[in-house]
């Protein structure tokens, strides 16, 4: 691995970046009308990590076009 250009690619900063990848969180609706797992769960940190975050949606292959796991993480960080 050549650690010189990975030095040179790296900047000092005082603030820090947390990727949360929350994959496998779709659902489908249970019995008796209630929502999806997600829904009904009780979420108290995910809800306050999300009151101090920025969120954001991301394509990963195109509009309309849902990819694998895979295809999709590897998107995340640009690869094609």
């Amino acid at each position: 691995m050549d650690f010189d250009v990975i030095k040179r690619l790296t900047q000092p900063a005082d603030s820090k970046i947390v990727l949360l990848v929350m994959d496998g969180l779709g659902g489908l609706p249970g019995d008796a009308g209630r929502g999806t797992e997600l829904e009904v769960a009780q979420t108290p940190h995910l809800d306050a990590l999300a009151a101090k975050s920025v969120g954001g949606l991301h394509q990963p292959v195109a509009a309309g076009i849902t990819p694998g796991s895979g295809p999709a993480h590897l998107a995340l960080f640009g690869y094609d």
